[in-house]
């Protein structure tokens, strides 16, 4: 009798247990929404899976070994008021799931933006929506304020019934931004700008947290959300501005290391431009951004002018930094260009006549090339010898001439 007291209790401590369950009770319009889509989706289903389990042990309990009464009919084979219960009930709960997924998959689309506040307060047209830049780090949270020029790490705040519009990248590795009470998840990605439109309905602190394994400091990589009112909202931004730092390109490269359980850091200023550098994976300097490689390859690829900048194209933001970093400036350099005789002579000939037509009176050396090491002042290649021509190729390369 105890065990059975004690099987009877453990319905209502797990209903207990879900009396603040945040994704059923969330406290922005987003998050309710979708729990609303999620109970009455699980509704929908339990229409046939209460009944099905039911019945199985109803069949189980009522054609036991024991129960001689039971009535058997090993002939039936058939019954078409069954087969029109059986096949008709699970498809029209099927069509109502894909009608109210297909409708509520569009009306939540995160990179929607919203149209209401709460249910019957539309979102008024002089309201501009609160833009936060959203960066995963190894492992914190960056969140930069464009309109107010401040950024913090690992706090968030909003004010209450302001549309939010979160831009989202990774600085790394995949990640994924969570804050149940707001709205769902979405994946952070490097290199990549995902969004989310989301408002928050009542004041409060929320937990915020990312969903996505990403390393060592996955389950340290958590942020505070404040709901507040504009008053308040106004008062935190003032309070960031104050106790803040500069956030300059430097010194993101340093936050962006990893480190954990890092606390709340305030920066009173961000350097122009850098959000989408981080966006372009180019916060290094003379790094080649995202964008820059994308017009070389919608032009057609790399060409010979171009080869150079191959080295720099590393991504991966440790292996890159550092002494042997590939940057542009100083560093070796590799530049190779191969012509044949005839279009080195041609080429000579070009420099001549614009010499003369510039009435450049300096003498043009028309010696023949003498291989590797040559001045960065350059020699024409008009005269060469038999022995070159007759080889049918001229290469040259040229080591740590940035402007060759």
């Amino acid at each position: 009798m105890r065990l059975l007291r004690l099987l009877l209790l453990a319905p209502l401590a797990a209903a207990l247990s879900a009396c603040d369950l945040v994704v059923l009770k969330p406290a922005g319009d987003v998050a309710q929404q979708q729990g609303d889509l999620l109970m009455v989706s699980t509704l929908l289903m339990l229409l046939i899976i209460v009944p099905v389990m039911s019945l199985t042990v109803f069949f189980a309990w009522k054609y036991r070994a024991s129960n001689k009464e039971a009535e058997y009919q090993p002939d039936w084979d058939h019954s078409t008021h069954l087969e029109v219960v059986i096949w008709a009930a699970p498809l029209l709960i099927i069509i109502c799931l894909g009608a109210l997924t297909w409708a509520g998959t569009h009306l939540l689309d995160p990179y929607r933006p919203i149209d209401r506040i709460k249910p019957g307060q539309a979102v008024a047209e002089n309201v501009e929506p609160l833009q936060v830049n959203v960066v995963a780090l190894d492992w914190k949270w960056l969140f930069i304020y464009p309109q107010y020029g401040v950024a913090t790490v690992n706090e968030l705040a909003a004010p209450v019934d302001r549309p939010i519009r979160f831009h989202i990248t990774s600085s790394s590795v995949m990640n994924s931004f969570y804050i149940p009470a707001l709205a769902g998840q979405i994946y952070a990605m490097p290199g990549m700008e995902t969004k989310l439109h989301a408002v928050i309905n009542r004041p409060g602190d929320y937990e915020g947290f990312s969903a996505n394994y990403s390393g060592d400091g996955f389950s340290h990589m958590r942020f505070v959300f404040h709901g507040v009112d504009q008053a308040g909202f106004d008062g935190w931004i003032a309070g960031v501005r104050r106790g803040g730092q500069a956030l300059d390109r430097e010194r993101y490269l340093e936050l962006e290391k990893p480190s954990e359980k890092v606390p709340a850091l305030y920066f009173a200023n961000v350097e122009g431009g850098l959000w989408d550098a981080i966006l372009n994976m180019c916060v290094e300097p003379g790094k080649m951004c995202m964008g820059e490689m994308m017009q070389i390859d919608r032009k057609g690829g790399l060409t010979m002018a171009s080869v150079r900048n191959t080295m720099p194209l590393v991504y991966d933001k440790y292996a890159g930094r550092g002494k042997n970093a590939a940057v542009f400036g100083s560093d070796d350099s590799y530049v190779m260009t191969i012509c044949t005789p005839l279009q080195a002579e041609a080429a000579a000939a070009e420099r001549i006549r614009r010499a003369e037509l510039d009435s450049v009176s300096a003498p043009v050396s028309l010696a023949p090339l003498m291989g590797q090491g040559l001045s960065l002042q350059g020699q024409p290649m008009a005269a060469l010898s038999r022995s070159q021509q007759s080889t049918g190729a001229v290469s040259t390369d040229v080591r740590s001439a940035p402007n060759a």
